[in-house]
């Protein structure tokens, strides 16, 4: 019976992929863009394993028919300390990251037989689309580097890829320096390279440009995640998706996960803590309830505790995934290694990070109504978050600390996912890619101003001198969406005057000027500005 349903999740996926939308072809290129390489962040490729005796290929993330199952057959790992690698439990297979489209398919959208597209499978879909607009090639000019983001940002295999693969994409693009793009993780990968690789990283890169990286950890997120696991997808789909069990065994195993914690030496503003209501008796046997607080240090104790009998079932064998403290140390070195990095004096780096959105910070577990007994019970406990500014994952005091020589942070109201398809982030980057031409525009304060007219005329007689000026402008500001559903005939312009004297104190001068702003809403949230002005000025 097994065998058929997987017959038919496959006959259904190869039905998917057959009336899928084929996307069309490129009209416009723009040869003169250096190349562009997009990095993704934990969980932002495409995974296969590939059975080692046929070499057979199977996508394991993501997908959504038959997926926990698969999930847990194909991807569910162990961790070893001499190689600093995790490695799948399924010894007939190992993962890959398919390297279709220049490495764009695996980044691109999760599941690409998904017929209609959802944001839970949506990667760098948007950012993609929106960079061959603007004239960048798949190939020439535009590249993705997929990982294996089970594996530590510094495991030497995912390096030596991403070594090869600059060297790729700088011989592709005629010897042209590459600007990375980097999301969440991705930065910490990227740090680590630029650590570990300072020559490679000088030889070929010439910008990088981190969006919402955890450089100092998502210290509630992960504290969270490590208890109590994570769902990638919410609502009706987390039923045909990876169960938040399921994921937890998975994260449990992974330097990745572990090197998300909160930075140990870093100096929170607002420290992260993991809090519990606890109930304990005295040595009279009397019950008492109290609120106990740990900063990061002191947390992993509880975190130890906690796991100390989380297990699974693999293969009709019972496997120990307790807090792993040799994954722990091995962050640490991690954290470590990525504090001491620094920029190449000739390699611009950029930092765009999200603000605006709830994040977590803090975790609590019970309360004083119902507090927690004992630690082991966390695992089957939600916890409620203490929150901070940030993009729902990642604070802003965690994005921000790179602790490198940054170009310029600029902040953007986003949340973390939805950041690679913000407006405001494309114009941004289009900017510092050169890809806009538009010298006028401020990344600092997402404004642009265009002058689009200039005149001024002076008449000097008997005295008198009058000067008329008129001045026009194209504005872009932030609100460029707003009323977007609105007649364009409705929408009346606005319009302001102001008007200003002065008189010598001898009264051998006197100066008067009047000028008229008119503000008129345009389409595409475009605004036409229009300053008529004149002064009159009389000498005795």
């Amino acid at each position: 019976m097994a065998v058929l349903l997987d017959d038919i999740v496959k006959s259904v996926e190869h039905l998917l992929k057959l009336i899928s939308k084929n996307s069309k072809e490129q009209s416009y290129v723009d040869p003169t863009l250096d190349p562009v390489l997009l990095v993704p962040g934990i969980a932002g490729s495409i995974l296969n394993a590939v059975d080692n005796k046929t070499g057979k290929k199977e996508r394991v993330w993501v997908r959504i028919l038959a997926a926990d199952h698969e999930f847990r057959d194909k991807l569910w790992s162990r961790f070893d300390p001499a190689t600093g690698r995790s490695v799948t439990l399924d010894t007939d297979t190992h993962i890959e990251v398919p390297q279709d489209r220049y490495g764009l398919y695996a980044i691109d959208m999760l599941d690409p037989d998904m017929v209609i597209g959802s944001d839970c499978v949506y990667y760098f879909h948007d950012m993609i689309v929106e960079f061959l607009k603007w004239g960048y090639q798949e190939g020439t000019t535009l590249f993705g580097f997929g990982y294996d983001f089970r594996q530590s940002n510094r495991y030497q295999g995912t390096l030596e890829r991403l070594a090869s693969k600059l060297e790729a994409v700088y011989t592709a693009s005629g010897g042209r320096k590459i600007t990375i793009i980097s999301h969440s993780m991705g930065g910490l990968l990227v740090k680590c390279f630029m650590s570990l690789h300072t020559d490679i990283f000088e030889k070929y890169v010439k910008n990088w440009i981190a969006i919402a990286a955890p450089f100092r950890g998502a210290p509630g997120y992960i504290t969270s995640t490590l208890l109590n696991g994570v769902s990638f997808v919410e609502g009706w789909e987390q039923n045909f998706f990876i169960s938040k069990w399921s994921m937890h065994q998975l994260l449990i195993e992974c330097p990745s996960i572990y090197e998300l914690m909160a930075c140990l030496d870093f100096k929170w503003e607002h420290i992260p803590r993991l809090e519990i209501w606890r109930q304990k008796c005295d040595d009279d046997g009397n019950s008492r309830v109290m609120l106990e607080s740990y900063p990061p240090a002191e947390s992993i104790p509880i975190l130890m505790e906690a796991l100390s009998v989380n297990k699974v079932t693999y293969d009709g064998a019972d496997i120990s995934l307790p807090f792993n403290t040799d994954i722990l140390k091995w962050a640490n070195e991690t954290c470590k290694l990525m504090s001491c990095a620094e920029v190449p004096s000739q390699i611009k780096f950029y930092n765009i990070y999200g603000t605006s959105y709830k994040t977590p910070h803090s975790v609590c577990y019970g309360s004083k109504d119902a507090p927690v007994s004992e630690l082991q019970q966390l695992p089957t406990l939600a916890g409620n978050y203490i929150y901070v500014d940030g993009d729902g994952t990642v604070p802003v005091e965690s994005s921000k600390a790179d602790g490198l020589r940054a170009e310029a942070r600029v902040g953007v109201p986003g949340d973390h996912r939805g950041i690679l398809c913000d407006r405001h982030v494309f114009r941004i980057l289009k900017h510092w890619l050169k890809a806009d031409h538009d010298p006028f525009y401020n990344p600092l304060n997402d404004y642009v101003i265009l002058p689009t007219a200039f005149d001024i005329e002076t008449i000097k007689t008997k005295g008198l001198e009058v000067t008329s000026l008129r001045e026009e402008w194209e504005i872009v500001g932030e609100d460029q969406d707003q009323d977007q559903g609105e007649d364009m005939a409705e929408r009346k312009p606005l319009v302001g005057s102001i008007s200003v004297s002065r008189v010598a104190g001898d009264k051998s001068l006197q100066e008067e000027a009047h000028a008229t702003v008119i503000v008129e809403p345009q389409n595409e949230g475009k605004k036409h500005v229009e300053l008529n002005a004149v002064s009159i000025s009389a000498s005795a």
